[in-house]
């Protein structure tokens, strides 16, 4: 999943979306995929997970759907072992405010130094081999659940951190964030039968 670019933390994740997307005004989804590399799988999931969490991006309507259907397109191409990332034209043209999306970055600077602190590689078999192809069925189940999470309030918001969870844990190589991660998917997924079904 990871190639000997890739950033290997939040901070250098971030850093790269700003750099590469300071002369304009608005980003579309193939700008962040080239900014954090169009083989960095890991980066492509927490970016999406990221957009549908931020304040004022995530809350637009069919913006977790479409983030959900990069996920599920993203990961698909990794099942099938290509080494590099496609996307459909319409969904690779969409854009965002870039304005928006660094008070989003800017919303998470905290939390994230934070999460970078206490990430690093541990139980690096977990996202490598047949684990990171596990990572990736559940990263695509949260994705696939899209719609229906913007149908249930707040839903989006813990899909959208489970697939930062996930991507941090591929970007980390950190098994034990894997585990977090999927711990808190089953959670996500309870809380929206509870929903739908209450």
């Amino acid at each position: 999943m990871n190639q000997p670019n890739d950033p290997e933390n939040l901070e250098q994740l971030f850093d790269r979306l700003r750099t590469a997307t300071e002369h304009q005004e608005r980003v579309s989804v193939a700008d962040l995929f080239q900014a954090v590399g169009e083989r960095s799988f890991g980066p492509v999931v927490f970016v999406a997970g990221l957009i549908v969490v931020a304040p004022l991006i995530g809350d637009i309507p069919g913006v977790p759907t479409i983030m959900g259907l990069i996920v599920l397109l993203t990961l698909g191409q990794l099942l099938f072992q290509r080494h590099s990332i496609w996307l459909p034209a319409t969904l690779a043209g969409r854009r965002v405010s870039r304005r928006k999306l660094m008070r989003g970055l800017e919303w998470l600077e905290k939390p994230t130094a934070w999460m970078d602190r206490y990430t690093r590689p541990r139980l690096v078999w977990l996202t490598r081999g047949p684990g990171q192809y596990l990572m990736a069925l559940e990263c695509m189940s949260v994705a696939g659940a899209m719609p229906a999470m913007e149908v249930v309030p707040f839903s989006a918001n813990g899909g959208g951190l489970s697939l930062m969870a996930f991507g941090l844990a591929i970007i980390a190589r950190d098994g034990v964030l894997a585990v977090l991660a999927s711990a808190f998917t089953v959670g996500t997924f309870w809380f929206i039968g509870s929903a739908l079904l209450g």
